[in-house]
């Protein structure tokens, strides 16, 4: 009776709803000028693709003008800071320390054998015309001049560079930077300008360094392993290599140091968050270092070999 009473209810309900119609289910306007498969991927042809592209060309360079603008009132802020209050010496010494000393022995192996490979590629191409005594002018002078100023900047970048954006990217992780500004005390005095101060000063020292290295590599392996005479390679290079060269080595580094401090501080102030945000600022600090290095080279090469030819009208000096 009870299964009679259940098999009774269920046929009547199915019958209820075979008997009630389906509500459709609403769809959305179609706009008479929309046309068909999807409009949205393609609004205009190719007159919306290429519009597409050029609002995002706009937006790279607009994004680019805007991080150059940051930097530049960034390094503003570092140079008033300079002036505005006296460092002290508890904290410029150990930014001196890791900047400057410990930077020393990577710079000075790397100029050793940056004179060596200079003998090493120049040796050949001397010696087929009879000039393997001049190698000394030519090693030299590309050391004092280029190599050793290039080689000891890129160095710095790569160790203290990439150093100082990740401990300073690591600071504002944590907010360590922001537990400073709350405290009332300004975190680009504390934080920067011991930072920038060492790399401007200490880094003329270690061009000296490359330089120094670099003449002596080149030295060893010319006289040691090829045979040169000692008193025509020293003569030649007295000949052909001035003070004014090796000033111009020295006036480019303090502009190499102050973009890498400048560079990898304000990475490291800017940088994103988790571990991911810290590693990607020390890349880019190392990667916008080493080509604006690049930059001023090659901008303050010409500059200063302008400066040279009007101090001296009689032109360059010649090696044959």
């Amino acid at each position: 009776m009870h299964c009679l009473r259940t098999n009774c209810l269920r046929t009547n309900r199915n019958r209820i709803m075979a008997q009630t119609p389906e509500t459709p289910e609403p769809t959305a306007p179609v706009d008479a000028g929309t046309p068909p498969g999807g409009a949205a991927s393609a609004p205009g042809g190719i007159g919306g693709w290429f519009a597409t592209q050029i609002a995002n060309l706009g937006e790279f360079a607009m994004d680019r003008v805007v991080a150059i603008g940051d930097v530049a009132l960034f390094a503003l802020k570092t140079v008033s800071w300079i002036f505005a209050r006296r460092q002290r010496r508890e904290v410029l010494l150990p930014a001196f320390y890791q900047i400057g000393v410990m930077s020393l022995p990577v710079v000075a192996l790397t100029g050793l054998f940056i004179g060596m490979v200079l003998a090493v590629q120049s040796y050949a191409q001397f010696k087929a015309i009879g000039l393997e005594t001049r190698l000394g002018s030519v090693i030299n002078l590309s050391l004092v001049r280029e190599l050793g100023p290039v080689l000891a900047a890129t160095m710095l970048a790569g160790r203290v560079g990439s150093a100082m954006a990740a401990e300073l990217g690591t600071m504002r992780v944590t907010e360590q930077i922001d537990a400073l500004e709350c405290m009332g005390a300004n975190p680009i005095y504390y934080l920067v300008v011991p930072r920038f101060l060492g790399c401007l000063i200490l880094i003329p020292a270690l061009t000296i360094m490359a330089d120094f290295m670099g003449v002596l590599g080149g030295y060893l392996y010319s006289h040691l392993l090829l045979g040169i005479d000692y008193h025509h390679y020293w003569e030649n290079s007295r000949a052909y290599v001035d003070v004014f060269d090796f000033l111009m080595g020295i006036f480019k580094s303090f502009f190499f140091g102050a973009a890498i401090a400048l560079v990898s501080c304000h990475h490291g102030f800017h940088c994103g968050h988790g571990a991911e945000g810290v590693g990607r600022s020390a890349t880019n600090a190392f990667v916008h270092s080493f080509v604006l290095i690049l930059l001023l080279d090659l901008f303050l090469g010409i500059w200063l070999n302008n400066v040279h030819d009007f101090f001296r009208p009689e032109g360059p000096r010649r090696l044959l």
